[in-house]
């Protein structure tokens, strides 16, 4: 099953169009981030210039873009260099001075000659009750009228590339459009007032008025809503794909499953409880789990992962939980052996870390069914390690790993189940695309016990006034983690940002201060996360190592500095690593002025809400879906034409639509299904294309 011939011409590269030469296709290639002519079309306009206003002299209005058709009258160059040149026009009932810096009078007498009528477009200023516009367009000469457009799409731009050439691109590749077959529910076409696929594509680039540029407009909402099928179609299929395949059908009562839920020094929430009925629901079905356990900072993940885990030993399975970072999985290894050694359960945990003899006896375990329990980072992926009967694969913060390392581990057996698990509450949109082929669980409630962080905001200015205040409570004991911004695209630079107040704050509080950043190497970081934990240190700076899950109950007081600087998520990441103990615990948001107005909604968002899912929906409307998670590592699909933020409804509907096809025709065989594949192979979504080429 080839590409459909239909698409070909949107595949064709962007050297075929006029006005795109050697000397700028790599500019368009930049601009575009791609090279076919779909990249092109799928540039969007981001504004529109209106020259539809076109008064008589006498009645332009001031401030306003206005079209007039004028005669020259007169040319008077510039006396001196910093004076306008000014070319004097008239229609008759009035008259409007062409105001030009730094213009040479050759070229001005032979594009404004005197006597010739001309079409000019810009600003209307009144100077001195005299009617000017500085730096008009000039549309046209005499009879020349040629092609003049009065509205013009204004597209977002990158150096080399202006909007002309731009738009002649657009248009010659609207020339290329082919019709394609119509992939949409018709019923539901119709009721949303929607024209064919290539007409959408047109009106996109050639808006009448501004609210055909809206992301909106029925022909945006219609690419939007294809897209969005796509998506939700590929994630359809996988999740069928994989239902298909046989799991196991676990035991979820049975006796660790019980020894464990009586050594629990606490009762579950009811959250924790539902989440639980959720997870050993499909554990005990034949077909395969796959469930995403969201849960915001401190809601008692592990719990429900630990008594997840016991299903799968009860049933003579081994267990195993991937965590993105050496001093995560470390974590997890400590609280789940303390919890389930004294039951008799073998536990062990594997990273990079471990080297040699200590590697090979670690393998070895887990390969002979030694290790029922297996902790470790992303080395549990690697082909070397072999499991005797893996039964459940847990993988905490998902959002670090893609689709395919997701499947690649519940590969490592036969059937396994797999539990994601993520501290990141994430949008409900967000949810559909990125985790669509999972069922969702969520913990929206704290342990009881746990009180409210008081989170207050601080200008940077006053740091001495702040410091003060850490002195009075480390003299009482308490612990502080000191968090500097991330420095864009360099680790060097955020370890020198770390470096310096690490400095700083030594020369205050002496050796009780502590650093950590990712240039150190992991037997460094844990030495000093350990030395933290105890209490030898009082202060701990870093960067953004520590935003997963670190737990340091001691710790009440989270310093984060250039606040501004750091997405909202990430915000409440960092704020959830203190509040963990029975003590009330303090967040100070540092921040510098001039703060932008989206900074400032940020930081007082922060300040009024503990909600993480609350939280999260504020983040998206702030700042699109891709910076939320990190879109090139998260397996968000980059939207061309979907603003999640704005399409969440399309996004909804291409979901319900998108099952209803595969319980009709899974196959994608009949006449909208096949429509349905070339929408597939337009989107490029290969994951689907080879479940469909290979069953």
């Amino acid at each position: 099953m080839s590409r459909p011939f239909v698409l070909d011409p949107l595949f064709r590269n962007l050297k075929v169009l006029s006005g795109v030469g050697p000397k700028t296709l790599k500019s368009f290639e930049r601009l575009i981030q791609g090279e076919k002519l779909f990249d092109l079309l799928a540039h969007k306009p981001i504004d529109l210039l209106d020259r539809t206003y076109a008064p008589d002299i006498k009645d332009a209005e001031s401030g306003k873009l206005a079209t007039l058709d004028v005669k020259v009258i007169k040319h008077t160059p510039a006396a001196r260099r910093n004076l306008p040149y000014r070319v004097k026009c008239s229609d008759g009932t009035g008259s409007v001075d062409l105001i030009f810096f730094r213009a040479y009078q050759d070229y001005m007498l032979k594009h404004y000659p005197i006597g010739a009528t001309l079409k000019v477009s810009g600003k209307i200023d009144i100077y001195r009750d005299q009617p000017q516009i500085v730096h008009p367009d000039l549309l046209s000469v005499g009879d020349d009228k040629g092609e003049v457009s009065l509205i013009e799409p204004i597209y977002p731009l990158t150096q080399g590339i202006t909007n002309k050439t731009l738009q002649k691109a657009i248009q010659s590749a609207l020339g290329f459009c082919p019709k394609l077959p119509e992939w949409c529910d018709a019923d539901y076409k119709k009721q949303q007032k929607w024209s064919d696929w290539h007409k959408a594509i047109e009106k996109l680039h050639t808006p009448d008025k501004q609210e055909d540029i809206d992301p909106h407009a029925p022909a945006r909402e219609r690419l939007a809503y294809d897209e969005c099928l796509a998506n939700q179609l590929t994630i359809s299929l996988m999740r069928h794909r994989q239902k298909k395949k046989k799991g196991t059908a676990f035991t979820t009562n049975g006796s660790y499953r019980q020894e464990c839920m009586k050594a629990l020094p606490f009762s579950l929430t009811n959250a924790q409880m539902r989440a639980l009925q959720d997870i050993d629901y499909d554990m005990s079905a034949p077909s395969r789990m796959m469930r995403l356990l969201q849960g915001d900072v401190g809601s008692g993940k592990t719990i429900v992962a630990a008594l997840a885990m016991m299903n799968a030993l009860d049933t003579n399975h081994q267990a195993a939980l991937m965590a993105p970072t050496e001093i995560l999985a470390r974590q997890h290894f400590e609280g789940l052996k303390a919890l389930l050694e004294p039951l008799g359960v073998r536990i062990v945990c594997l990273t990079g870390r471990n080297k040699g003899k200590e590697r090979d006896t670690l393998s070895q375990q887990i390969q002979n069914g030694a290790a029922q329990i297996v902790i470790g980072t992303h080395a549990l992926f690697q082909d070397s390690v072999q499991f005797q009967k893996l039964g459940l694969a847990i993988v905490d913060e998902q959002h670090r790993f893609g689709v395919e390392q997701r499947l690649k581990l519940s590969n490592k057996g036969n059937g396994v189940d797999v539990l994601v698990m993520t501290a990141t509450p994430i949008p409900r949109t967000l949810t559909l695309t990125a985790y669509g082929d999972l069922e969702t669980s969520k913990l929206d409630e704290k342990p009881p016990g746990r009180k409210p962080i008081d989170t207050r905001l601080f200008n940077i200015e006053k740091l001495h006034d702040m410091i003060e205040g850490i002195k009075r409570q480390t003299a009482k004991g308490a612990r502080v983690y000191w968090v500097c911004p991330l420095v864009e695209e360099s680790a060097m630079l955020d370890a020198t940002a770390a470096e310096e107040r690490h400095q700083v704050l030594e020369s205050i509080f002496g050796d009780k201060v502590g650093l950590i950043h990712g240039k150190m190497k992991p037997a460094e970081k844990d030495a000093i996360m350990t030395r933290f934990a105890q209490g030898d240190l009082s202060i701990l700076v870093a960067t953004t190592v520590i935003e997963v899950g670190v737990n340091v109950p001691e710790a009440t007081i989270m310093v984060i500095e250039s606040a501004e600087r750091f997405g909202l998520a990430q915000l409440h990441q960092l704020r959830g690593r203190v509040g963990r103990g029975a003590d009330i615990s303090y967040c100070f948001l540092l921040y510098k002025q001039p703060l932008s107005a989206t900074a400032k909604e940020r930081l007082s968002i922060m300040r009024e809400t503990e909600d993480g899912f609350l939280i999260s929906e504020k983040d998206l409307s702030l700042r699109g879906a891709g910076d939320i998670l990190g879109t090139k590592q998260s397996g968000i699909p980059e939207f061309k034409f979907t603003d999640l933020a704005v399409h969440a409804d399309i996004l909804a509907t291409a979901q319900q639509d998108a099952k209803l096809i595969i319980q009709k025709d899974p196959e994608l065989k009949g006449k909208r299904g096949e429509a349905l594949r070339t929408l597939l192979y337009l989107y490029e979504c290969d994951q689907a294309i080879n479940y469909l080429q290979n069953g």
